[in-house]
């Protein structure tokens, strides 16, 4: 089998805004993400001797910037901030979602059925995916990381709170806001009635 070559000098330009969309998306903070690319592009050509060939440059540059995102979670001062952020948002949480008056139940503004409607044809247009990207741009980076692993790129859970460094139990919360807020957003938009 003959093994390709690399490359890197026309990496930059080949790859740049493939690979920066993809870490801004995961991470939500351009400065983040411009310093991925940078530190997929710098690891990438320091093991240049390892590519072997079997896979496109393309794809061997997606997996590192993979692992570099799964490095920028496992961070202390990110993994810290996600207990941290859950702990200080907790009450302005529930004052927006849940009557307090009547026994933590969800308020008159929040529908009842709120899990149960399913619309698969609008789910997958263009005009709903305009809507979803907008909605989650605004979504706190923290929340969005990981319901963008969820219930976009579809991961299990248990690898997404390895992957984030989380507990279970901060991995549901985490899912339960998100989602309310997504839903609150796509509300706001006229998306949802």
């Amino acid at each position: 089998m003959q093994v390709n070559t690399l490359n890197y000098n026309s990496w930059v330009d080949k790859y740049t805004d493939y690979l920066f969309s993809f870490a801004y998306y995961k991470v939500g903070k351009k400065e983040e993400a411009e310093d991925l690319v940078q530190e997929t592009f710098l690891s990438a050509y320091k093991g240049r001797e390892t590519y072997n060939g079997t896979a496109s440059e393309k794809t061997w540059l997606m997996a590192i910037l993979k692992n570099k995102i799964i490095d920028y979670y496992r961070k202390p001062k990110i993994t810290d901030s996600f207990s941290t952020y859950l702990d200080q948002t907790e009450e302005s949480f529930e004052h927006s979602f849940f009557d307090q008056d009547n026994y933590g139940r969800w308020s008159e503004k929040v529908e009842d059925n709120y899990f149960s409607k399913a619309a698969d044809g609008y789910l997958i247009s263009k005009e709903f995916q305009k809507f979803l990207s907008i909605c989650l741009e605004k979504m706190p980076s923290k929340l969005k990381a990981v319901f963008v692993s969820k219930y976009i790129e579809d991961e299990k859970a248990e690898n997404i709170c390895k992957e984030h460094d989380i507990t279970s139990s901060n991995y549901w919360v985490i899912i339960f806001r998100s989602k309310t807020l997504l839903r609150t957003c796509l509300e706001k938009k006229g998306v949802l009635g």
